[in-house]
């Protein structure tokens, strides 16, 4: 099967053959024909399968008849991240070489004012995140009455994300005979249902099982125990020691590791950059550019790298920290084996790791090889059980001693009663050295002057206090 057969326009097709491609992915195959006939798909595919390319070459399509009014988009395609918009941008403008379109991008750290213009010139492709989208239809610079098609991208990460309200919103404000199109890589059954809400009568088109990963990738567990500085030394093991390393993206759970980890490469004189949803928008993109150029080689990450980027040519990945959701894994190795190509990912797997491991292992329904010996996860939980039963247990003091001291303690006790002269002598004698060390901080703190020399005193503190009148 070749693009030709799949109906596109020929404007679109040379732009195909222009990037290189010949034949389409199955993902492709399979969706591309649904939306040229208008109707709402749903599709499902293994992250790197071209789940873009299969919305943005129909749209293309679509979208040569008609014209874009201001303020009125003909399309909207709405993303979780800043990254996957801008990605999606960039697919339009390799794609639509040809065409005369209007796109325009609507992402937060971007000047509302530069948006503004772009949609007052009217626009054919609009490409946001809700909340940015949101923004602007409440100022007054955006009217969604014109919406031909709605795209929503990796559908599972903007509905996990919290984003169920504005999703819902927005889908209020577009016509109901819109065309409606979901991609996901990963679709829980509690996103099953809820996309019933979204899709009238859709054409189902999945080309793999369900959060799978591919078949390319060779991925292994390496056990990394103790402390975070011989963890970092297990990393940069397997940084040396990995065969073919072209460049790599590296994935943290937490921003502060990304920082201490992408300062610890450095020192030990890797070429390496950051990413994390904290970055400002410039720096993020510019980070991004870097990597994808080979400026830098290894880009230490959150999971905001973790969703459809494209960028062909990572040829490992690592886990720094086992991710907490399952299907996070499936996209951070997605970001490997693209296009065809071979991956290789690491996880780095503690004692304290083990469920989420399990649930990774249960939901690609495949054990991972370890390299080395693994984690020997029962006696990591009884080592964790005994230092939280050393952090609660209170220290005994002489009133709340053990039973065997308590009990020597009572016949002593009963000696002093029964001699009589021990006792009495012992407890006045403390009593009276007690009050002696009271009495001499007292004296102490009398004397003390209420301030020190050299301050300013004011003057009403230095007059003489009122005689007592007499009752």
């Amino acid at each position: 099967m070749t693009f030709k057969t799949l109906g596109l326009s020929d404007k679109v097709l040379s732009a195909v053959d222009a990037s290189g491609y010949t034949e389409p992915t199955a993902i492709q195959a399979g969706a591309i024909p649904h939306v040229l006939e208008r109707r709402d798909v749903l599709g499902i595919a293994q992250t790197g399968t071209g789940k873009t390319a299969s919305f943005t070459l129909p749209m293309l399509t679509l979208l040569e008849k008609g014209r874009a009014r201001a303020r009125m988009p003909r399309t909207l395609i709405l993303e979780p991240t800043r990254e996957l918009a801008a990605q999606v941008q960039e697919n339009f403008e390799k794609y639509g070489t040809n065409h005369k379109l209007n796109v325009a991008l609507l992402i937060g750290g971007v000047s509302f004012g530069e948006q503004d213009k772009k949609l007052d010139r009217g626009t054919d492709v609009l490409i946001a995140t809700p909340g940015r989208l949101l923004d602007h239809f409440e100022r007054g610079k955006l009217l969604l009455q014109g919406v031909e098609v709605l795209v929503i991208d990796e559908a599972d990460r903007m509905l996990d994300m919290g984003f169920i309200p504005d999703i819902e919103r927005i889908c209020k404000l577009i016509p109901f005979t819109r065309q409606t199109l979901f991609f996901s890589a990963t679709m829980p059954p509690e996103i099953q249902r809820l996309t019933e809400t979204f899709l009238q009568n859709p054409a189902r088109v999945e080309v793999a099982r369900t959060s799978s990963t591919s078949e390319n990738i060779s991925h292994y567990l390496r056990a990394a125990e103790g402390k975070d500085y011989e963890k970092r030394a297990v990393l940069r093991e397997l940084l040396e020691g990995a065969e073919d390393l072209n460049n790599a993206i590296v994935f943290c759970n937490r921003k502060r590791d990304i920082s201490t980890l992408f300062r610890s490469l450095e020192r030990h004189g890797y070429s390496v950059g950051s990413l994390h949803g904290d970055m400002d928008q410039r720096t993020r993109m510019t980070m991004l550019d870097n990597f994808k150029k080979g400026t830098i080689k290894l880009l230490i990450a959150s999971d905001v790298a973790a969703r459809g980027l494209d960028i062909p040519e990572v040829s490992h990945v690592f886990n720094y920290d086992v991710p907490s959701h399952a299907e996070d894994y499936v996209h951070r190795i997605g970001r490997t084996g693209r296009a065809g190509r071979t991956g290789v990912a690491y996880t780095l797997v503690s004692g304290s790791d083990q469920k989420y491991l399990e649930s990774i292992e249960k939901l690609i329904a495949q054990d991972i090889e370890w390299l080395g010996d693994p984690v020997d996860f029962e006696a990591a939980h009884q080592a964790r059980k005994g230092r939280k039963r050393g952090k609660t247990q209170k220290p005994t003091n002489d009133n709340t001693a053990q039973p065997a001291q308590a009990e020597a303690q009572k016949f002593e006790v009963a000696d002093d009663v029964n001699s009589g002269e021990r006792k009495k002598n012992a407890r006045p004698k403390q009593r009276d050295t007690m009050n002696t060390h009271t009495k001499k901080r007292s004296e102490k703190k009398n004397n003390e002057p209420a301030f020190s020399g050299g301050v300013h005193i004011p003057a009403f503190l230095l007059r003489e206090p009122r005689p007592k009148k007499a009752s």
